[in-house]
């Protein structure tokens, strides 16, 4: 093999090794974690026809909902309840990204049960199911759903190096984190990244802002991705643990190339996140959320075409 070719593969490996990795890492800590980890990816009826390639040159948003599962041992994680739940939308051809996350205990209507909290939609009708409730309620449909469990986030996290987040306040967690966290920019390792992301009884804002946090750790991973992509062997040994993790329903190996080519062409700097508003009350004896429809809306019809959101939001 010549000196070229060996280049030209070398990128294009390292190039699905990065969207692989990105995808499976970029999100969400459900408050338990199960005992065999896994990953699926799914695509979903509207991802028919996608060509990556082509929203690389014309522009467009490829739409994922990534779904952290609260899955116990020996249950199902595509089964159980969905207790992370980030909408993501990014752009090739103008380098931007939003991350649009949805309370967990959002009373929404789940198509064929009623209304109900959004993250029973996965323990339903599996992910199909709960991005269908999402999509419904953000007037914006994912191509994909990833559904993952977090046993092993703190591994990954510890092998890309840690992560650095930017932190608007110091907390800390009498169940999860009892030590703390400072305010400011922080470097946090694999266990404190997830209880970073999993902390929420003394935050102000409860699910709210541990959505928010969820969303810091999935820019400071990306980040850390982005700038050691190019490392020796970094890669391989992501790609090691990806492959480990994650199954694919509805998706070639062409596929997961070319969303691995658009991830990354984004931008960590045009990466915008936002919390999806409401208010606190009940359904019956439920503690809900009810979820501000209208923000919900016009946030994925400022995001639909190019992935970037420009309204205000939490986080």
């Amino acid at each position: 093999m010549n000196p070229l070719t060996k280049l030209v593969r070398r990128r294009l490996l390292t190039t699905l090794a990065l969207g692989l990795v990105l995808a499976t890492t970029a999100f969400l800590v459900p408050d338990a974690q199960v005992a065999e980890p896994r990953a699926e990816l799914i695509a979903t009826k509207w991802a028919k026809g996608l060509d990556v390639a082509q929203h690389t040159r014309k522009g467009g948003t490829i739409w994922v909902l990534a779904v952290g599962s609260d899955a116990r041992p020996g249950q199902k994680v595509t089964r159980s309840r969905g207790d992370a739940l980030h909408l993501i939308g990014f752009n090739p051809s103008s380098g931007h990204a939003t991350d649009i996350s949805i309370p967990r205990d959002s009373y929404v209507n789940i198509p064929g049960h009623g209304r109900s909290k959004i993250n029973e939609a996965l323990t339903l009708g599996g992910p199909k199911l709960m991005g269908r409730a999402v999509g419904n309620l953000v007037g914006v449909q994912p191509q994909y759903v990833f559904v993952t469990s977090f046993s092993g986030m703190s591994d990954l996290v510890i092998g890309i190096g840690g992560v650095d987040v930017d932190n608007p306040r110091a907390f800390s967690d009498p169940y999860v984190a009892r030590y703390g966290f400072k305010k400011g920019r922080i470097h946090i390792s694999g266990p404190h990244s997830v209880d970073f992301a999993r902390a929420r009884k003394t935050l102000p804002g409860g699910d709210f802002d541990r959505s928010a946090n969820q969303s810091r750790v999935i820019r400071g991973i990306h980040r850390k991705i982005v700038a050691r992509q190019n490392e020796t062997g970094f890669m391989a040994k992501g790609v090691s643990l990806v492959m480990k993790k994650m199954h694919t329903t509805g998706l070639s190996g062409r596929d997961l190339y070319q969303l691995a080519h658009a991830v990354a062409a984004i931008n960590p700097s045009k990466v915008r996140t936002c919390v999806l508003p409401g208010g606190i009350g009940n359904a019956g004896a439920a503690s809900v959320v009810f979820p501000n429809v209208g923000a919900a809306r016009a946030m994925g019809n400022d995001a639909r075409n190019d992935g970037r959101l420009n309204r205000g939001c939490r986080g």
